[in-house]
């Protein structure tokens, strides 16, 4: 089973389990995104195409990672004129797996990929916090 989805003003022809990278999304690695705007979805001749999106499709997402793409290099030049300029441009973008293809208004499967909070609390409670001894009482008490 294939979809169209559309994100970032661009169209992706996608399946279950693909990976690809499209523009940057505000998710952090391993959170589940839902993409709304199907265009089209089906498996062969039995496609559904939207106008302009497929009604009650969603397609759900595992953010893999963040990154950046590779140097995009802006180099100008005036011929006989000694003047060069040089730039380089990294595009953000998400790197994704595509989870699952719904159609029919049917509900995403919940992942329990959550962070259990007893670490984090554990690790700030194992480090004791340093105290500053105050320096004006140690200043007055050599005074003296």
């Amino acid at each position: 089973m294939f979809a169209v989805i559309k994100t970032g003003g661009k169209q992706y022809r996608v399946a279950a389990n693909d990976v690809l990278k499209i523009g940057k999304l505000v998710a952090e690695a391993g959170d589940v995104v839902e993409f709304g705007e199907v265009l089209a979805v089906g498996e062969g001749e039995n496609a559904t195409i939207g106008a302009p999106f497929v009604e009650g499709a969603v397609v759900t997402a595992e953010v893999v990672v963040q990154g950046r793409a590779r140097t995009v290099i802006a180099f100008k030049k005036r011929r006989r004129q000694n003047s060069r300029r040089t730039r380089g441009h990294r595009q953000h973008e998400t790197t994704i797996r595509i989870s699952e293809i719904l159609t029919g208004g049917a509900k995403p499967a919940k992942k329990a990929a959550a962070k259990p909070e007893a670490t984090a609390t554990a690790e700030v409670a194992e480090k004791p916090a340093k105290k500053a001894a105050p320096k004006k009482a140690a200043a007055a008490a050599e005074t003296e």
